[in-house]
């Protein structure tokens, strides 16, 4: 992991919270609340903070254009102050903005990256222990990770592992890597795909039988599911993942992800079906696209119909 200037690792804790652009953000609080049973926190200057349980946020929507993926904010290990991870930024060359309590830049293909400051908790309780009476029934245990497609797959990892000093988990034949920084398998991963976009944000439910709960909910909201349910052989989750055209993007619903041994070595997983989905179901062409016709071939589900989806500009 990157030193910082007393000598000591830059370590983050955790993915600390996503932040989206929207369209109208009335419209997409009530449908990010109602759809994936998160919790209004809060509202700031056109900016709506939503949680999964009794962190104060864990997705951030901003009503900007174009609508889709704004950034991703990682939260320092408890003992590292943001002063210290500033001047870390300063020294490898990379350009930030400080914005009140965060630290504000980009990753080398222009993504948003915010580092904030460890987060003391009020309550040490587990969420079980503790009593509401604003959570919903049912609601995710918290925000997991985020997936990238990218076209730089060397000089991403290089930057998260050098820069940010996440670590390696497990690589994908060459075509994919995936980081961690706690016991969690993965905050962040890429795939190589030959271009950037945010592929997907995953929140964590308690079991296989919540998970069925949340699907049969979103479909009765009009969601479907691009792939899944299935079980990923690289990372072990339970998972599926469901489509927002409305941001551009996936929101992957999973449980039972591996946990790692602190002395975790990196593995590398041959690029095949059972890696993926050791269900040996693996996705349709749509899953690593975006546009308007990915879209409506998946939601037909014309591939299995026997009408193959278009090469991206075709």
């Amino acid at each position: 992991m990157a030193l910082v200037s007393n000598g000591r690792m830059l370590a983050l804790r955790r993915i600390d919270h996503v932040c989206i652009r929207v369209a109208d953000l009335e419209e997409a609080v009530s449908r990010w609340c109602i759809q994936f049973g998160l919790t209004e926190s809060r509202r700031d200057d056109g900016r709506a903070f939503l949680r999964c349980g009794y962190e104060p946020y864990s997705l951030e929507l901003v009503e900007d254009d174009p609508p889709g993926f704004d950034h991703h904010a990682w939260e320092l290990v408890r003992g590292l102050p943001l002063e210290e991870a500033a001047a870390h930024l300063e020294r490898t060359g990379v350009d930030f903005e400080a914005r009140g309590e965060s630290l504000h830049f980009e990753d080398p293909e222009g993504n948003g990256v915010e580092l904030v400051p460890y987060r003391p908790i009020d309550d040490p309780r587990p969420d079980v222990g503790r009593s509401t009476t604003e959570l919903p029934g049912y609601r995710p245990r918290k925000l997991g990770h985020t997936n990238f497609l990218t076209a730089e797959l060397e000089e991403q990892t290089a930057f998260y592992t050098e820069v940010l000093g996440m670590r390696i988990t497990d690589g994908l034949g060459g075509a994919g890597v995936w980081l961690h920084v706690n016991a969690d398998h993965h905050a962040l991963a890429f795939v190589d795909k030959g271009y950037a976009h945010l592929h997907h944000l995953a929140l964590e439910l308690v079991d296989w039988g919540e998970l069925r709960v949340a699907f049969d909910h979103l479909a009765q909201h009009g969601r479907w599911l691009a792939w899944g349910p299935l079980r990923h052989g690289l990372g072990r989750n339970l998972s599926g993942y469901v489509r927002v055209p409305q941001e551009e993007c996936f929101v992957e619903l999973f449980c039972d992800i591996e946990q790692l041994e602190s002395d975790h070595e990196p593995r590398e997983w041959p690029d095949d079906p059972h890696s993926s989905n050791v269900w040996g179901i693996l996705p349709p062409r749509s899953y690593f696209r975006f546009d308007a016709e990915a879209v409506e071939s998946e939601r037909q589900g014309l591939e299995a119909l026997g009408i193959p989806l278009r090469e991206r500009g075709a």
